[in-house]
C-alpha cells in the first residue's frame, strides 16, 4: 500500500472509529436516563406520544435530531426510544422525520388509558356534520390546536350547503374561544361564513386559566387572517395580549360567559340551545377543553369555601397554610408559584409515588423549593377530610393533620362525556392506539 493512500485511509479510519466511540458513549448514556426514569416512576407520557417500531426503525436519529423539546428521544443499541417519556408533549415532528415511516403516534398506554372521542382525518364524528378540534381531541398542545382548528374549519367548508346559509341559519357554530375555537373562528370571518362562536369562559379557553407568568411553549402557527405566528417562549399574559390584539383589529365578534346547554338534530342541520338563545346551524365546531367538570376528591369539607380548584393568583395565599393537591403540570406550577410568596406554609399531596406527569422543569423548581424549605411534599397521599382550620391525609398508610387555610385541588378534570354522548358522539378509551 503506498504512502499516498495511507494519507487518505489513516485519517479516515480514525474518523470511524472516533464517531464509533462517540455514539457508544451516547447510547450508554441513553440507557441510562431510560433506567432512572423507570426506576423513578417516570415513564408514562401525558398526552400524544411516538410508539417505535423497531423493526422499521434503522437508527438514522432524524426523529432524535427532530424534536423541538430535545432528550426525548434517544438511541439505544442503534434503535430509536423514548428515553424520558414524561417530557414528550406531543408536537409529532419525530413522526414527520422519519423516512421509513417507523413512528406512530398514540394517546394513552397498557396501564393508563385516555378518553377521546372518535373523530375521522377530517375532524368530523361519527355524526355527520358535527367536528372536534384541539384539547377535547387529546390535542393540547397548542400549536397544534390552533392548526387543528384551521384544517378543521377547512373540512367543513367542503360540507355540502355550507357557505348558503339563509334566514336564521348559520353556516356553522363554534363551540370554544381557546386556541383551536379562535382560530377556526378566524378563518370563518376569512372565508365569509355566517357563523356564532360561542365561550362560556373568556378568550384564550383552558390557557386563560393558567396561572399568572406560566410560560406557554409553542412553535410557530399558521392564524387565519394573521398568517404566521412565530413564537418560541412567552407567558400566558403576553399570548392573551396578541390574541385579544387579534380580535380587535379583525373585529371578530364572540359570543362570551354562554354556555351550550344542548344539541339536537333539525331539518339539514343542527339546534345548538343555550342560556341566553336557540341557534340553528348547519354544521358544529366543538372547540371546547377537555377538562369539563373539575375532579373533586370526594371527601367531607370539600364544600368548604377555602376549597377551589384552579390557582389565578398565588399572591391572595401570602402568609397562609396551603394545601395543592395533584401531581400534574398545573399543580406543581400552583404548589412552587405560591410557596414563593412570603410568609406561606406550602404542601403538595400526590397519591402516587412519583411526579410522572409533570415536566421536568417543573419537577425541578419543586425539588428546589423542598431544598430550601419553602414546600413539603407528600407522596403516597390522599386527602381523607377538609377542616375549616386543618385537612386530614392518610399518608402512605399513616394519618396525618396539618394546619390549613386554603386547599386547591389540581387533581384534572371529568371529560365531558355525557354532554358528548347526549349528541351521539362515540368516546372510545385509547390504550397505546393511535
Amino acid at each position: 500500500m503506498d504512502a499516498k493512500l495511507l494519507y487518505y485511509l489513516v485519517p479516515l479510519a480514525l474518523m470511524i472509529v472516533w464517531n464509533l466511540n462517540n455514539r457508544r458513549r451516547r447510547e450508554a448514556a441513553n440507557a441510562a436516563q431510560l433506567g432512572e426514569n423507570l426506576k423513578a416512576g417516570l415513564s408514562e407520557p401525558a398526552s400524544l406520544h411516538p410508539v417505535i417500531d423497531p423493526r422499521k426503525c434503522m437508527g438514522c436519529g432524524s426523529c432524535v435530531s427532530a424534536c423541538p423539546e430535545g432528550g426525548v428521544l434517544g438511541l439505544i443499541q442503534g434503535k430509536a426510544h423514548l428515553i424520558q417519556p414524561t417530557h414528550c408533549i406531543g408536537h409529532g415532528a419525530c413522526k414527520q422525520a422519519c423516512p421509513l415511516d417507523a413512528i406512530t403516534l398514540v394517546f394513552g398506554t397498557e396501564k393508563r388509558g385516555v378518553d377521546i372521542p372518535r373523530v375521522n382525518p377530517n375532524f368530523e364524528t361519527n355524526i355527520p356534520g358535527i367536528f372536534i378540534a384541539g384539547e377535547l381531541g387529546g390535542m393540547g398542545l397548542i400549536r397544534n390546536a390552533v392548526e387543528q382548528g384551521r384544517q378543521a374549519l377547512e373540512s367543513i367548508r367542503k360540507v355540502k350547503a355550507v357557505g348558503t346559509a339563509a334566514g336564521d341559519w348559520l353556516d356553522v357554530l363554534i363551540v370554544g374561544a381557546g386556541p383551536a375555537g379562535f382560530s377556526a373562528s378566524l378563518g370563518a370571518l376569512e372565508n365569509k361564513l355566517k357563523f356564532v362562536t360561542l365561550e362560556q369562559d373568556t378568550l384564550g379557553g383552558t390557557v386563560a386559566h393558567f396561572p399568572r407568568g406560566k410560560l406557554v411553549m409553542t412553535a410557530p402557527a399558521q392564524l387565519p387572517m394573521v398568517g404566521k405566528v412565530k413564537f418560541t417562549e412567552t407567558t400566558k399574559e403576553e399570548l392573551l395580549e396578541f390574541w385579544q390584539g387579534v380580535e380587535r383589529k379583525t373585529g371578530i365578534a364572540i359570543n362570551y360567559q354562554e354556555r351550550v346547554d344542548k344539541i339536537t338534530p333539525e331539518g339539514d342541520g343542527y339546534r345548538i340551545e343555550t342560556p341566553r338563545s336557540s341557534y340553528k346551524a348547519k354544521t358544529v365546531l366543538l372547540a371546547i377543553g377537555r377538562r369539563g367538570t373539575p375532579r373533586k376528591l370526594g371527601v367531607p369539607g370539600e364544600d368548604l369555601p377555602k376549597v377551589v380548584y384552579r390557582l389565578i393568583d398565588a399572591e391572595q395565599y401570602r402568609g397562609q397554610h396551603v394545601l395543592v393537591v395533584g401531581g400534574g403540570d398545573s399543580a406543581l406550577e400552583a404548589a412552587t408559584s405560591i410557596a414563593e410568596q412570603a410568609g406561606t406554609r406550602v404542601s403538595l399531596s400526590y397519591r402516587s409515588d412519583a411526579f410522572s406527569r409533570a415536566k421536568e422543569k417543573n419537577r425541578n423548581k419543586v425539588e428546589q423549593a423542598v431544598t430550601e424549605g419553602r414546600l413539603s411534599v407528600l407522596f403516597k397521599s390522599n386527602v381523607s377530610e377538609i377542616l375549616q382550620g386543618s385537612v386530614k391525609l392518610d399518608h402512605d398508610g399513616k394519618p396525618v393533620e396539618l394546619r390549613n387555610d386554603a386547599v386547591i385541588v389540581s387533581a384534572g378534570g371529568i371529560l365531558p362525556t355525557p354532554f358528548l354522548k347526549n349528541i351521539g358522539i362515540e368516546v372510545e378509551t385509547k390504550h397505546g392506539t393511535a
